[in-house]
């Protein structure tokens, strides 16, 4: 059955018969009503593979909007700014009450030693940035990246949060998230932020590959946080293509996405799409973010939240969850993906 038209809809713009189509969620307490599927901005840039296509990233972006996808995230460390400024020229010619959009503070260099930064003078000036980049004078949602590679939560929720509540005061924001690979350290800065932090974002933890989320998925309900899951893939490992070479996972964890992109290949296939249906069945998250470089993967994956899968995929699946993806793996922490930028 279809539903109703969200607040972000525009007669003209968008195609009125895949919004409604869409499924719209609410971000946890923030009035916001998301579609189950989000549009993640680390693939539009050369974070991921040296072969992204600027002008088709930026067609990508427009038909994602007008097919109803209204929620997008980036980051300064997406490409050193690639990837907003990306976005600030696709969403010129997109009507801005048709999206909402999340950036974030506190990751920034490919280089190790200057990844991180949680200073608020860095934030101040990272916000500033942001904006000029996106061509916009607000977002909707400002984020600090990976709470979990910080120093210690005391600086993210003394220092860096502050200089984000500035900018919802001014008019520039609306919201504050969090980010984090580690379930744990996301609900302990949660839990210590409550009535600062209205969103929370977790990458990889609920997976064909990793069900961590599940362990606090109820507190940050209780919270009235809205929850953001991201990266249904893994980062790459749960598709036919596989992923890049400094994907952290272990060698075993590797060896295994492997196996099943090679069965998903076998039986014509495509993994990515299985994952990130499987991801979607997760109760309690508000949008389920994923990285779509090009209209191809936009496609599948909007055939996925629409249409589901074919009766031979839930079969691949199926056998999938039963003789390759058993059990469930980490790969670690979120500073153990650093040195993969080496």
């Amino acid at each position: 059955m279809w539903g109703s038209l969200p607040a972000t809809f525009v007669k003209g713009f968008h195609d009125e018969e895949q919004v409604r189509r869409m499924e719209y969620r609410q971000l946890g307490s923030t009035g916001l009503r998301v579609s189950k599927i989000a549009l993640g901005g680390a693939t539009l840039s050369k974070l991921f593979s040296d072969d992204f296509d600027h002008e088709e990233g930026i067609r990508t972006v427009q038909e994602a909007i007008r097919s109803g996808i209204n929620y997008i995230d980036t980051a300064p460390f997406y490409g050193q700014g690639k990837s907003e400024e990306l976005l600030g020229q696709a969403l010129k010619d997109v009507p801005r009450e048709a999206y909402y959009i999340a950036t974030k503070v506190a990751r920034y260099e490919l280089d190790p030693r200057k990844m991180f930064d949680y200073t608020a003078a860095k934030a101040r000036e990272s916000v500033k940035r942001s904006l000029e980049l996106l061509q916009l004078d607000r977002v909707d949602i400002l984020q600090v990246h990976d709470v979990d590679a910080a120093p210690s939560l005391d600086m993210v929720l003394n220092e860096t949060i502050p200089v984000l509540e500035e900018y919802v005061q001014a008019g520039k924001a609306r919201f504050i998230g969090v980010t984090a690979y580690d379930v744990d350290v996301l609900k302990e800065c949660a839990e210590r932020g409550k009535g600062r932090i209205q969103v929370v974002l977790n990458y990889a933890r609920y997976t064909l590959l990793d069900n961590t989320l599940l362990r606090h998925m109820k507190a940050f309900q209780e919270m009235g946080v809205g929850v953001v899951c991201a990266a249904a893939h893994s980062l790459g490992l749960l598709s036919n293509a596989g992923p890049q070479s400094w994907h952290p996972g272990s060698p075993e964890l590797l060896a295994v996405g492997k196996r099943g992109a090679e069965v998903c290949q076998q039986r014509n296939v495509e993994l990515g799409k299985l994952a990130m249906y499987y991801t979607m069945q997760l109760d309690g998250a508000a949008t389920f973010l994923i990285g779509i470089p090009n209209r191809k993967l936009l496609r599948i994956n909007l055939d996925a939240v629409f249409d589901g899968l074919t009766p031979h995929e839930q079969e691949v699946l199926q056998y999938l969850r039963e003789n390759v993806f058993t059990k469930s793996y980490s790969w670690g922490s979120t500073l153990s993906t650093v040195n993969m930028f080496k």
